[in-house]
C-alpha cells in the first residue's frame, strides 16, 4: 500500500481521519477517529447490483470497539458468530460485520 493511500485511510494514530458515509445515501456511518484501521481478510457479499449474491474478499477494515460509536448502523443476517452491518437509513449492506464473540465491529474500507 502506498503512503498516499495510507494517509487517506488512517491518521498518525491509525484511526479513520474523516467522516465515513454510506456510498448509496451519504448517511453518516462513523465519525472521525472512531475506527482503527486493520488489514484483515473477511468474505462479505458484494453490494454491487451486478454482483449481487456473490461473495468477495475484503482486506481492509476499521475496527470499532463499541457499536454505539456508529451513527446510523443496522444489522442484517446473523451467520454463525457474525452479524452483518448495514446502513440504517437505506439498508445497503453488508458494509461490514460484528463479531458476537469479541463484540467488536469491522467496517469495510474496500
Amino acid at each position: 500500500m502506498t503512503e498516499n493511500v495510507d494517509s487517506r485511510l488512517r491518521d498518525e494514530s491509525g484511526k479513520n481521519p474523516c467522516q465515513l458515509v454510506c456510498v448509496r445515501c451519504t448517511s453518516k456511518i462513523l465519525s472521525p477517529g472512531m475506527g482503527t484501521y486493520m488489514d484483515l481478510e473477511f468474505e462479505l457479499y458484494s453490494i454491487e447490483k451486478e454482483r449481487e449474491g456473490e461473495k468477495e474478499k475484503v482486506g481492509r477494515f476499521y475496527k470499532v470497539d463499541d457499536v454505539f460509536n456508529f451513527d446510523n448502523l443496522g444489522f442484517t443476517n446473523t451467520v454463525g458468530n457474525h452479524k452483518f452491518l448495514s446502513c440504517a437509513d437505506c439498508d445497503l449492506g453488508p458494509i461490514g460485520y460484528h463479531d458476537l464473540t469479541t463484540r467488536l465491529s469491522y467496517l469495510a474500507c474496500d
